[in-house]
């Protein structure tokens, strides 16, 4: 799992796409981890859309949340969703 990303502060963007994620602003969070649980549990689905993570220099993509969430899902870190 890719526990650098997870533990580190980020900026997650969401929206119907990126151009209006971005547009809305970011919701910082203490860690990738906390990020991508609200962007998977709380968030309205179309919201992942345009959804994107930003943390250090890298960017991620609804692809790439969806995937960590899957992970963190297998390790017990998150809910089960069924998105």
């Amino acid at each position: 799992m890719n526990t650098h990303i997870l533990s580190a502060p980020g900026e997650l963007f969401l929206g119907s796409d990126a151009a209006t994620a971005l547009a809305q602003g970011a919701r910082r969070f203490s860690s990738g981890a906390k990020a991508v649980r609200f962007a998977m549990e709380q968030a309205a689905p179309v919201s992942l859309h345009g959804a994107l993570l930003k943390i250090g220099g890298q960017t991620l993509g609804p692809d790439q949340i969806r995937t960590l969430h899957r992970q963190m899902e297998a390790v017990g870190q998150a809910r089960r969703t069924h998105q």
